[in-house]
């Protein structure tokens, strides 16, 4: 840190959560700086201050780390959980830089997330302004017809509000099923579960396949890799 810097951003930057997560740290006084508690969001560190959370020294990480991993259902996508939930940090156990979740995926979904130690990257990525396309594959109850899937296209009330456009097309059909493919760009809570509840055809089984441009591939379930360098610089870049 060359410059005065917002305290939760700092701390996105040294690998302790995300910037959103950073925020509640500070709002529950678990953040001191120089030995004070500070829990006013938008409070600014110098470069010589010394920051702690519950009482752990932090400093921003020299190497940024970003990968992506295949996520199993059952891991809730947080650094730590209440409740005592499996969380993704347990698949990521043999990487030494700390690293924490790029956006989120429910706990029943499995599929692409993102992790990096690097909060610019985090912002890149999750704000809604960079309109980052999200592809799921979703196995539904029912087979939709072709009105179906242009209400998906054309956008549904999901918690009293429309979605944006987004693309849907049928992959399969098999019996009372349907393997449906549908790309958003936002990212509101269970949106696509929403959506196609909306229309009558509940989700049975849910994968995040792709992120932008970058896919899931053939990455085994519960595995992780790095990004490659372009990787990471078309999603810097967007």
């Amino acid at each position: 840190m060359n410059e005065e810097m917002r305290l939760q951003k700092y701390l996105a930057q040294c690998g302790v959560a995300s910037r959103r997560a950073c925020e509640k740290l500070i709002e529950e006084g678990r953040v001191t700086v120089n030995g004070a508690v500070v829990n006013i969001l938008g409070s600014k560190v110098a470069p010589r201050d010394k920051v702690a959370v519950d009482g752990v020294p932090v400093k921003e990480e020299s190497k940024k780390v970003y990968i992506m991993l295949n996520k199993p259902e059952g891991y809730v996508t947080t650094v730590s959980d209440e409740q005592g939930r499996s969380t993704v940090m347990e698949l990521i156990g043999d990487i030494n830089q700390r690293v924490y979740p790029v956006g989120r995926l429910d706990c029943n979904t499995e599929g692409l997330l993102l992790m990096s130690n690097d909060g610019d990257f985090t912002v890149k990525v999750t704000h809604p302004s960079h309109r980052m396309n999200k592809v799921y594959q979703a196995v539904v109850a029912g087979v939709p017809n072709h009105f179906d899937i242009e209400k998906l296209e054309h956008g549904v009330y999901i918690d009293g509000r429309k979605t944006a456009k987004a693309k849907a097309q049928i992959i399969s059909a098999e019996g009372k099923r349907a393997l449906v493919e549908l790309t958003i760009h936002e990212g509101r809570n269970r949106q696509v579960r929403k959506m196609f509840d909306s229309i009558g055809y509940p989700v049975l089984h849910l994968r995040r396949v792709a992120i932008g441009n970058i896919i899931l591939g053939n990455l085994p379930l519960g595995k992780w890799r790095h990004l490659n360098p372009n990787e990471v610089k078309y999603l810097m870049g967007k």
